[in-house]
């Protein structure tokens, strides 16, 4: 490719004036927003790639590095004079200032380089199967990197272009200052506080530029900004590196308790873990019980608890983990022995109960039996001897029964 090793100096020719110079008595401030003309600045490069590799398709004779000096000269005429005439065109062809057309600079801009590419598409250039074809596009990224490394267009001199279209196109003056002075002494006091005066980010690692007017925003989002933990703890952490601190080291992570398995289902900060286990030992270890002894009362496991904690003195609350307290009970169980069951009382409750409803069973057979008498008597005698002694029989056998099964019930509770 026969691009030229340095650039030239490319401006229209009727904005090669020095900044400052004195125009009718009048100094205008230059400054302008550094981020919206450094992201037009790099939009040129792939439009001029773009526009030399469509326009040298299909010809055996040019490459695109023989054209791109004529057609970097023709973009930047093309991308001057449309600037020149944008706020006319908009009015003419949108219906007025107030139409619904996009007023970014960049935007604008970036438009006007893809018409200019389209422009300079040769006939070949213009098939739709070459238009969308993956060659093509690969053939602009090897231009456009070919031109990078060869110092084709240096992004400083791309900027400048940027700057005069900017501040074509910005009628509303949103992007560069429009401020005008009287004398030279009044302009240098302005620049010095002018909104779009340079800053470079204070914050170590970060090489990003932009206007003053822009430093509370940038502040804000600055991927190396120190800033103090999101999760309240006591760090400073690198804005970039927030998430992963947060989700791995952060003494404030919020993690679940070390007990989680056998029903203790809090979350606390990993700094607060130790403090949780200790102020919440004995429903931890009411829980591994329940787990061990499977079917025992909860009043009698929490009589276990308490003499764990009195013969472990102290050593349960730093266990870390279930497996750990496991471990440690079942050696304090086997020096205290078998849980031990208030089987006394239960079986007094049940008999009393028992008791109660032998009483009230007593009372109703009584009236029952009056009841079946009178109604005996009054039909003059009709039942026999032998079945009284039936029915003797049969009330000796019941009575029995419900001793043996009050006797089982008693030595199932032993047990």
């Amino acid at each position: 490719m026969n691009l030229p090793a340095s650039d030239v100096e490319l401006l229209p020719e009727n904005e090669k004036i020095e900044d400052g110079k004195e125009r009718g008595h009048t100094f205008h401030c230059e400054l302008y927003d550094t981020e919206i003309v450094r992201k037009i600045g790099q939009v040129f490069l792939p439009g001029l790639s773009s526009a030399c590799v469509d326009n040298t398709t299909g010809d055996m004779f040019r490459s695109p590095g023989s054209v791109a000096v004529d057609v970097r000269k023709e973009m930047i005429d093309y991308l001057t004079q449309r600037s020149e005439s944008f706020v006319a065109e908009s009015v003419v062809l949108e219906g007025g200032p107030d139409a619904a057309v996009s007023d970014h600079p960049y935007d604008i801009i970036s438009a006007m380089v893809d018409d200019f590419a389209s422009l300079k598409r040769s006939l070949f250039g213009r098939v739709s199967g070459w238009l969308l074809s993956e060659k093509r596009e690969d053939k602009i990224d090897d231009f456009m990197q070919e031109m990078e490394t060869n110092g084709f267009w240096l992004l400083e001199k791309r900027e400048a272009i940027a700057q005069i279209l900017v501040k074509n196109v910005d009628y509303k003056n949103i992007f560069h200052c429009d401020k005008k002075f009287n004398t030279a002494e009044e302009l240098a006091e302005h620049v010095v506080n002018c909104g779009f005066r340079t800053m470079n980010c204070t914050n170590e690692g970060c090489i990003t530029v932009f206007c003053a007017s822009q430093l509370e925003k940038h502040d804000s989002a600055c991927p190396f900004k120190i800033i103090p933990c999101e999760q309240q703890c006591s760090e400073n952490i690198m804005r970039r590196e927030m998430d992963r601190h947060c989700i791995t080291v952060c003494p404030m992570k919020i993690v679940n308790c070390p007990f989680y398995a056998v029903g203790c289902h809090s979350t606390v900060p990993q700094c607060m873990v130790q403090q949780h286990r200790s102020d919440n030992l004995h429903s931890h270890l009411l829980n591994t019980l329940k787990g061990i002894h499977n079917g025992a009362s909860e009043e009698d496991l929490k009589r276990r608890v308490d003499q764990i904690v009195e013969l472990s003195s102290g050593q349960l609350a730093d266990d870390r983990d279930v497996r750990c307290l496991i471990l440690k009970v079942k050696d304090l169980e086997a020096k205290l022995g078998p849980l031990e069951v208030k089987a006394a009382e239960t079986f007094g409750e049940e008999s009393n109960k028992a008791g109660d409803n032998g009483g009230e069973e007593s009372i109703e057979a009584g009236n029952k039996g009056g009841d079946e008498s009178t109604e005996v008597a009054k039909k003059g005698g009709e039942k026999s001897t032998g079945e009284t002694s039936v029915e003797d029989k049969i009330g000796s056998e019941k009575s029995t029964e419900i001793i043996n099964r009050v006797g089982e019930e008693f030595s199932s509770i032993q047990v």
